[in-house]
């Protein structure tokens, strides 16, 4: 749908034509005025700053004898040091949530455990951990205190051990008093593996060259284990550094059985002179704890018949039938009551109904809804048999997270808790993150002490800067007068108009009829006005549109992918063109949002007819006349971008980085199957690249690959595809190519280097240069720079002159010093305005450089070009390159969609009703994932038709 792009957000995952993620990143927040003991300073807007002067760290006092220092080592392209630090703009101080440790004085023990017998279970592995620490066996317990784990394999002290160790423990759930004569012995073997000195990180931090290639991931990954230690044992864990604290009762209802938990980020980075943890607030979302048939009718009475699977996933019960209880994960909401559901069992003779048998075994329990709810399945995934149980007999125990994907509601009341300016944010994690991490001096029961660690409670003081914003023009009205990143365009014209030669107007009537008719005055208002827009911005438009309208049959009368009102959206567009040729575009008119509608037709013009189309609601359509226009403008700038025009310009000082010799951009990204898509769906990847001196136009090349995996398999092939369309256009190949890849944790920079990395300079020897000395091989100067979204920095002014009205950083903010890395090449970048909540920089690596560029011809670079996004009349948070990928890829789910939104049409937490049940192993859901895999490479076929494969269709 058309709305004005906001910078960028969201996580990835959801199925296209709705929200792109299940919990919502990192929490928005608030600024501290704190200094020494100080508190926080309120009032009017834009005053939200630390009380007094803020000085900057003194450790920083020598950062420029540590990057001087770095021209002695030997330049390499990968993981190039840091070139020097920029100094273009105004300089300022800022506060960042990053706060110091100090280490512990002697050396840091690793263990690996090993477990006997084994098990794989990770909840089971985690409870016998919790039971480990409060082992009073001899020789372990005075250690105890001292030790720090990942609830798995591995433990790590500031005190050795002995050796060997072994430690037994009796097996017990949380909810019994204690162990009984049933209980299982366990045996933890602890074998000391590594012994790490703390001395080495602190040459590293301080920038010994001889230190530039110390791996710190190992021992920063046994210091985070100690700072969470404390976390580990009061909160919920959601995934690697985010806690939760749901006995604090701060939620926020997101739906019925969903609500929003307010947690903390936490992780500790080594920057220059200092080990920093880095806290932040986040959000999730959780399920409510109650009973099971309570949440179910809940939902049925709100959902508007959306399938109860997407409720159950990854959902855990406790049941107490047994007269103890257990807990159990939910495989699957039959369709059926406890009335309809029968079974096999010998104690009762054979076939025997779930309300009969629990009526004869269980006389005690009399069942409220054995005609009306559904029965569950709880049956383990190695188990002969299914086990089925009234939902009314199961238990949602507290701080269990929602694993399914958001639906439009759900996210936008998950944003608008989230959604708190920066001061908020700032107090959040001083009063309250602090203490309930475990980080506060004294905190009852916070091991801190025992490994010799503290951490100070004061935000870093660091230097930033404000960098300038580029001029823009259009081909005709004054140059814009850009005001906190963004600008108007009223009376001006794109400098290159596309041209519309015949187009199309399709009244899609899902439901409700809006229009009565093709002349229906609001309908040909509604056409003409947009039509009035395009020529006015400079397209050449000349033809009034042929009319179609298509009415849906409801989704009662359809499958729940709607493939009956998508065949007939198909047949009447295939129908007109072999009427009357193919338009240059389709306005589609949708009079509501859909899962399958939008995805739907997106994929039958993108992929089979190959013919542009441009939604938009007509909710939207038909708003007061100052709203439409602007909607109407938004939507030009779509429709000129996917006709190849141009919408705005940058000046040439801007483009003067990018003009010193022929320069391709590029932009990459992978996007994964998210929550509810069936297992074995393939991730796609796609590569962006500009194809003249204007950076304005970035067509795609789109693949489906294997399933999760982040770098991208057939990347070798789309560089020359993407090389080729740049000659076709030029005649010549492009000097230098800057990539900037998107989607990639900093974990995963080597890897860039190891597996993509070859693909490109393979690439580039396959494509045949047509220039220059015969037989010498095509070679561009390379440089590729990671873009990540996805991390807790933040930064508050500290000086109400440099500060937003909602208190946040102003759009061309940049920090590369004092929370970046010691040695590698990065910063971070806010080229966008934070119009709500708090403001997130990008975080910019450069791992690869041929190119030997300089800290500010990136960073403004950067920050210039985050003004081209073609879509948006405002600086955008990501480079526009990169987003385009990230569009690129979205675009590439519609093609995929009934793998991705299997959770809205099926019942069953299973993806495939085939195989499932009685002892299905590891090689049947292996083969399960490949035939997924199989079908979906059909359904995505060729991809993208020829005839819109030089566009940028995806915008």
């Amino acid at each position: 749908m058309s709305n004005p792009p906001r910078g960028r957000g969201g996580n990835r995952g959801a199925p296209p034509g709705g929200p792109r993620g299940g919990g919502v990143g990192a929490g928005r927040g608030s600024g501290p005025r704190g200094g020494h003991g100080g508190g926080f300073r309120g009032g009017a807007p834009g005053d939200l700053i630390f009380r007094g002067p803020t000085s900057v760290d003194q450790r920083l006092a020598t950062s420029d004898q540590l990057v001087s220092s770095f021209k002695n080592l030997t330049f390499k392209p990968e993981r190039p040091n840091r070139p020097g630090y920029g100094t273009l703009g105004r300089a300022i101080t800022l506060r960042a949530n990053f706060f110091p440790v100090k280490l512990p004085k002697g050396p840091i023990y690793d263990y690996h455990v090993e477990i006997t017998p084994s098990t794989d279970i990770k909840r089971i592995r985690a409870r016998l951990f919790s039971l480990l620490e409060q082992s009073s066996q001899q020789g372990w317990k005075e250690f105890a205190p001292f030790i720090a784990h990942d609830r798995s394999a591995r433990i790590v002290t500031v005190k050795k051990l002995p050796q060997p160790l072994d430690v037994q423990v009796l097996f017990y759930e949380e909810e019994e008093a204690g162990p009984n004569a049933k209980s299982k012995t366990y045996t933890f073997a602890i074998t000391l593996t590594t012994t790490w000195d703390v001395e080495e990180l602190k040459r590293h931090m301080n920038g010994h060259p001889q230190s530039r290639d110390y791996d710190t991931q190992p021992m920063v990954s046994a210091l985070n284990l100690m700072l969470q230690a404390h976390a580990t044992r009061t909160g919920v864990r959601v995934g690697q550094n985010r806690y939760f604290f749901p006995s604090q009762g701060r939620s926020f209802d997101l739906s019925p059985g969903v609500e929003a938990w307010k947690g903390f980020f936490m992780s500790a980075r080594p920057v220059y002179k200092e080990l920093m943890v880095n806290v932040g607030v986040c959000m999730t979302a959780f399920y409510k704890p109650g009973n099971l048939a309570d949440a179910i009718m809940e939902f049925n009475r709100t959902s508007n018949g959306a399938m109860l699977q997407r409720f159950v996933q990854k959902l855990k019960v406790t049941t107490s039938h047994l007269e103890y209880k257990q807990k159990k994960p939910v495989k699957k909401i039959m369709s059926t009551t406890a009335r309809q559901t029968f079974f096999n069992c010998e104690e009762y003779g054979g076939k025997i109904s779930v309300e009969n048998y629990f009526k004869r075994k269980y006389p005690r329990i009399r069942l409220k809804h054995a005609d009306d709810l559904p029965v569950v399945d709880i049956s383990g995934p190695n188990s002969k048999f299914t086990i089925y149980i009234p939902a009314e007999l199961c238990q949602i125990e507290p701080g269990q997270p929602f694993r399914g994907r958001l639906n439009d509601t759900e996210t936008s009341n998950m944003i608008r808790f989230a959604c708190n300016p920066p001061k908020f944010n700032a107090e959040t994690i001083i009063e309250r993150g602090f203490p309930t991490l475990g980080l506060t001096p004294g905190t009852l029961g916070s091991p801190l002490s025992n490994f010799g660690i503290s951490v100070g409670n004061e935000m870093a003081g660091i230097p930033g800067r404000e960098l300038p914003p580029p001029r823009l023009s259009y081909k005709a009205g004054r140059p814009p007068n850009i005001n906190n990143g963004s600008w108007n365009i009223l009376d001006v014209k794109f400098h290159h108009g596309g041209t519309i030669k015949s187009w199309w107007v399709f009244v899609v009537r899902d439901g409700r009829g809006v229009f009565s008719g093709p002349d229906d005055p609001s309908l040909v208002g509604a056409w003409r006005g947009f039509g009035e827009k395009c020529r006015n911005s400079g397209m050449l438009l000349q033809s009034t549109p042929i009319m179609l309208t298509q009415g849906l049959p409801p989704p009662a009368q359809d499958g729940p992918s709607r493939p009956q009102a998508l065949d007939s959206i198909r047949q009447n567009i295939q129908r007109h063109i072999s009427e009357k040729g193919k338009p240059t575009f389709i306005l589609i008119l949708l009079s509501r949002r859909d899962n399958y509608i939008y995805p739907g037709i997106k994929r039958i013009c993108d992929v089979e007819l190959g013919v542009h189309t441009v939604h938009m609601l007509t909710d939207k359509v038909l708003r007061d006349p100052k709203k439409q226009d602007q909607y109407f403008s938004n939507v030009a700038l779509k429709l000129n971008t996917k006709l190849g025009g141009t919408n705005h310009m940058l000046d040439a000082e801007s483009l003067k980085w990018l003009l010193k010799a022929k320069t391709m951009m590029v932009g990459m990204d992978v996007t994964h199957p998210g929550p509810g898509s069936v297992e074995g769906t393939p991730s796609i990847a796609a590569v962006v690249a500009s194809v003249d001196d204007t950076f304005v136009q970035f067509p795609a090349s789109l693949r489906c690959q294997e399933t999760k995996k982040e770098m991208i398999t057939d990347l070798a092939s789309m560089m020359i595809e993407r090389l080729q369309v740049y000659k076709a256009k030029n005649r010549i190949l492009p000097d230098r190519v800057f990539i900037y890849r998107d989607g990639v944790s900093e974990g995963q920079f080597d890897t860039v280097l190891e597996e993509e990395l070859p693909k490109m300079l393979d690439a580039f020897k396959r494509v045949q240069p047509g220039t220059g000395p015969k037989n010498k091989p095509y070679r561009p100067a390379l440089t590729i720079i990671i873009c990540g979204k996805r991390h807790h920095a933040k930064f508050w002014p500290t000086d109400s002159q440099f500060a937003s009205n909602n208190g946040n950083t102003r759009p061309g903010t940049v920090v590369d010093k004092g929370v970046t890395a010691v040695f590698d090449f990065d910063f971070y970048l806010q080229a966008h305005s934070g119009l709500q909540g708090h403001v997130k920089p990008t975080h910019y690596t450069v791992v690869y450089d041929e190119n030997r560029l300089g800290a500010d011809e990136v960073q403004q670079g950067t920050h210039t070009v985050s003004y081209l996004y073609a879509r948006a009349t405002k600086a955008v948070s990501l480079v526009p390159a990169a987003y385009y990928a990230d569009l690129a890829c979205e675009r590439g789910r519609c093609y995929l969609n009934d793998f991705l939104s299997v959770d809205d049409k099926m019942s069953t937490s299973g993806v495939s009703s085939k195989g499932k049940g009685k002892g299905r192993g590891k090689v049947d859901k292996d083969e399960e994932k490949r035939l997924v895999f199989e079908s979906a490479k059909k359904a995505w076929g060729e991809g993208v038709h020829p005839d819109l494969r030089g566009s940028m269709f995806y915008i």
